[in-house]
């Protein structure tokens, strides 16, 4: 049977794994297209591969299909998202790792987290909008790469990160799972095709559609604990930016995140609060393998601004034993997940921190992040030279100039039975600056 398809712009006659590469080879080579164009043609590909009509406002699965066919049938059909392969075996990690061994200095200790694929948004597909999808594929490369019980469950097994679309449609499945339903609510149930800003919400209730125990933190002064942003990307003080950008936004004091959750005019706002009640009554939640108030009081009141983040993030990366353990050695590679690293307009990658002992005795912190906006040519390229690859991975604490920010991180093992009923109410720790 001839399972290739036409490209919607061409009409070149293609397999269905090379039709996305080319497709946007057509907007990578116009970048005058509009974005309504741009929109429509995206649409059309994606109605292509999936061989349904175009969608007029926004494709749901059958209605009357069953949970595994939906589920079985996006298995069938997702395809992996491209990405540019580092010629370096072990990828990013590795470089990095030698350019700290190059920079053998006794007074560091650097962290890393394991393999990792690097994702950066695309002109022609997500710039604007698109970081907090290429974070979870992030995530994810590693998760595939280190641990097996996860492989096996994420994205019904296939070995591969899918690409956005699926993603999004992966999203959709946890939603009717019924994991965060607050979230699902916000969203109005559907994101597919669409071009919304998405948090570490959404990222914690992908991964827990699989079984994996992700958790959510968030850092902040405490008057600002009881507000949240609409969507991720907006502001606390401007407009949001939405169809109906002048609206009047109020902030209600939920259980979670920072990243959403105002309330717009046409909200059934005692519907919100209910679900809200519920699930922050009935969830139980642990960082780290803690209890949120275990978790909540590690770390002392009284550290200057942002340390506090800095110190849970070292923390996290020096909890778990250690899969590489040399004497003398300061740049040791750890167990631990990279993090979701979500901020107020932006979030990427954290995927390791650098710990100095300075002359005066104080130590001096530096995240060590992957951007998804920056070009993976790029890093590749300053990391195999050892020149400027600092100012675009290394963050110190003077960088840390937002009000909040929040973490998603994925804590070890697998959730079955009614630990994963308990997944689907997802909730935050506060963590004081």
């Amino acid at each position: 049977m001839d399972s290739s398809v036409n490209c919607p712009f061409c009409h070149l006659n293609l397999p269905p794994s090379q039709l996305q590469r080319h497709a946007n080879s057509h907007f990578d080579e116009d970048d005058g297209v509009a974005e309504k164009d741009e929109q429509l043609a995206r649409d059309l590909e994606l109605a292509q591969q999936l061989s349904i009509p175009p969608p007029s406002s926004t494709f749901t699965l059958q209605e009357n299909n069953t949970m595994d066919e939906k589920i079985s049938c996006l298995i069938a059909l997702q395809y992996r998202s491209s990405f540019y392969h580092v010629k370096s075996p072990g990828g990013l990690i590795s470089l990095l790792s030698n350019c700290f061994e190059l920079d053998a200095d006794t007074n560091t200790t650097v962290l890393l987290s394991g393999y990792v694929d690097h994702f950066q948004s695309l002109a022609s597909e997500d710039a604007g909008w698109g970081c907090g999808w290429r974070n979870i594929q992030m995530l994810s490369s590693h998760l595939l790469s280190h641990r097996h019980d996860a492989s096996e469950l994420l994205f019904g097994g296939s070995g591969f990160v899918p690409d956005i679309p699926f993603l999004q449609r992966w999203l959709e499945i946890a939603w009717e799972k019924g994991f965060d339903a607050l979230g699902s609510h916000h969203f109005n149930n559907s994101v597919y095709g669409s071009k919304h800003w998405i948090g570490t919400t959404e990222c914690a209730a992908i991964f827990r559609s699989f079984g994996l125990r992700a958790r959510i933190v968030d850092f902040g002064p405490k008057e600002l604990q009881s507000f949240f942003l609409s969507v991720p990307g907006t502001s606390l003080t401007p407009p949001v930016v939405t169809a109906n950008a002048s609206d009047k936004r109020k902030a209600f004091q939920v259980y979670g995140p920072m990243d959403r959750y105002l309330v717009g005019r046409n909200s059934d706002v005692s519907q919100l609060d209910s679900i809200v009640n519920d699930q922050s009554q009935s969830s139980t939640n642990y960082v780290a393998g803690e209890s949120d108030h275990s978790m909540a009081n590690r770390f002392p009141r009284k550290k200057e601004g942002h340390q506090v983040l800095l110190d849970w993030v070292w923390n996290y990366f020096s909890e778990e034993s250690l899969t590489t353990s040399v004497q003398n050695r300061h740049v040791v590679i750890t167990n631990r997940v990279p993090l979701y690293f979500q901020h107020d307009g932006h979030s990427r990658t954290i995927v390791g921190i650098q710990f100095r002992r300075q002359q005066n005795g104080v130590p001096q912190y530096n995240l060590l992040i992957l951007d998804p906006a920056h070009r993976t040519v790029a890093l590749e390229r300053s990391l195999g030279e050892n020149a400027g690859w600092k100012k675009l991975i290394k963050r110190g604490a003077h960088t840390l100039k937002k009000p909040q920010y929040q973490l998603c991180y994925i804590d070890p093992g697998i959730a079955i039975g009614e630990e994963m009923e308990q997944l689907k109410k997802i909730d935050s720790v506060f963590i004081e600056f």
